[in-house]
């Protein structure tokens, strides 16, 4: 294998072995001679969305004033330290989801990134639109293996009927390719993993490959020679970096594996590879991320933390009741605290990711530096199905977004706005996407 073009290592560099392809971190290496680091950087901007479902106790999520120094609220408070990593949003809307029929969930979820109304169907014909995500994939796919991971903490169901009489496709996923092919999320690590870093045949049967896992070996085994040969031409920065890379994908393979073997939860009830801790799971999918961005397998992601309409229970936040119902809390103050609960526990799951990002090198800045990762639901209020006013936030810099700002918009801005901006971030220059009436303004 070839690395190195005179003194120069090529960003595209893969460690081999059988079975596996590990991609790279930036490394001091791949600047051409004399060249500024940050031009390097500079060419890896991402983007990401991270959803929450069932909406949001505004009350609890937005300070008591619009304004750049904003008291952070009960909600957001784990995010507190990244003051000025974090944009918060306000006024964006989805007016679109005001006008489609079908499920208030299903037509807030499968209209949110798109724009485009969701046909009211529980069958095979399901219909909405492009999303914004998807743009930036098909633009940036060329400069990476990956062209876009779509993840998810549950049920991956693209069928049948999940919200009065509207298709699963459009509450369990956000990201659509066209107009007619919704993308479905990856719940299992493991797959993940494996689509990043293996080159398992997705053609073997599950017994084959079961047989195989008995004897797999880590990735970093298979490639051991190939990474020795690398280290060795290294400076002592970027074996430093490899170092830190290496140990990173390790600790996340033994994490699978551990969760492969775990024996609290029977193999019926979870497929292989899902951790039983709710946490550890949601950390487990942040972490794959934040290695893919890392390497540059890929640079759009989307993450679900729960399906629109999740009955997911939180017994260890003191919530075991399902959320679902519980948003319909009609003013009942016991319900709406366990919501509360809820929507503190994402962000402070949230918050872990944001940190990781930030304290992962990443040319001359941070990944947090050279990303855009929205946070958010396509509904505020749960109990009012309401599209309007959206609890969004973007952590991060990619395309010059300042941070430490309160954005206050409008009322009924389309939140297209926002995607707008996210796209011409990273460098996919766009004057319109969707009912768009501008460009969100995040750099001043």
């Amino acid at each position: 294998m070839s690395f190195i073009t005179g003194k120069q290592l090529n960003r595209r560099s893969l460690l081999r072995g059988a079975g596996a392809a590990i991609a790279l971190p930036l490394l001091d290496a791949m600047h051409p001679a004399l060249a500024a680091p940050a031009k390097i950087a500079g060419q890896a901007r991402r983007v990401a969305v991270v959803y929450v479902p069932n909406g949001i106790v505004m009350k609890d999520w937005k300070p008591a004033e619009a304004v750049d120094n904003f008291a952070f609220s009960r909600i957001l408070k784990p995010l507190e330290p990244f003051r000025q990593d974090i944009t918060l949003l306000s006024g964006l809307s989805n007016q679109v989801a005001n006008k489609a029929k079908g499920g208030a969930h299903a037509k807030a979820t499968g209209s949110f990134l798109s724009g485009a109304e969701p046909k009211y169907t529980a069958g095979a014909d399901v219909q909405s639109g492009v999303t914004f995500d998807q743009i930036a994939a098909q633009k940036l796919s060329s400069q990476t293996r990956v062209a876009s991971l779509q993840l998810g903490c549950e049920d991956a169901r693209m069928v049948g009927n999940c919200d009065t009489g509207s298709s699963c496709a459009y509450t369990n996923t956000l990201s659509w390719r066209d107009a007619q092919t919704p993308l479905a999320v990856e719940v299992n690590p493991r797959s993940v993993f494996e689509r990043l870093f293996g080159t398992i045949d997705p053609s073997l049967s599950p017994d084959v490959r079961a047989r195989r896992a008995l004897y797999r070996k880590s990735i970093l085994d298979d490639t051991r020679d190939n990474t020795q040969k690398l280290l060795g031409g290294l400076g002592p920065e970027d074996r430093r970096k490899m170092d830190e890379y290496l140990t990173g994908i390790r600790e996340t393979e033994k994490r699978i594996a551990a969760a492969e073997k775990d024996p609290l939860t029977p193999p019926s009830e979870k497929p292989s590879g899902i951790p039983f801790d709710y946490a550890d799971y949601v950390k487990l999918m942040f972490d794959l991320q934040v290695i893919a961005f890392q390497s540059d397998l890929t640079r759009v992601s989307t993450m679900m933390l729960g399906r629109e309409g999740s009955v997911r229970t939180y017994p260890e936040i003191g919530v075991p009741d399902p959320h679902h119902p519980l948003t319909h809390h009609r003013g009942h103050p016991d319900f709406i605290e366990k919501v509360t609960k809820i929507n503190c526990f994402h962000v402070e799951l949230f918050s872990k990711f944001v940190e990781k990002l930030k304290a992962t090198p990443d040319g001359d800045g941070s990944l947090l530096d050279h990303s855009a990762i929205l946070y958010g639901c396509a509904l505020s209020d749960g109990n009012a199905h309401s599209n309007q006013d959206l609890p969004l936030l973007v952590a991060g810099h990619a395309g010059g977004i300042r941070g430490g700002r309160y954005v206050a918009s409008p009322e009924k801005t389309p939140v297209a706005n926002l995607f707008l901006q996210l796209l011409n971030g990273v460098g996919v220059e766009m004057e319109k996407f969707a009912d768009s009436t501008g460009t969100l303004n995040l750099r001043s």
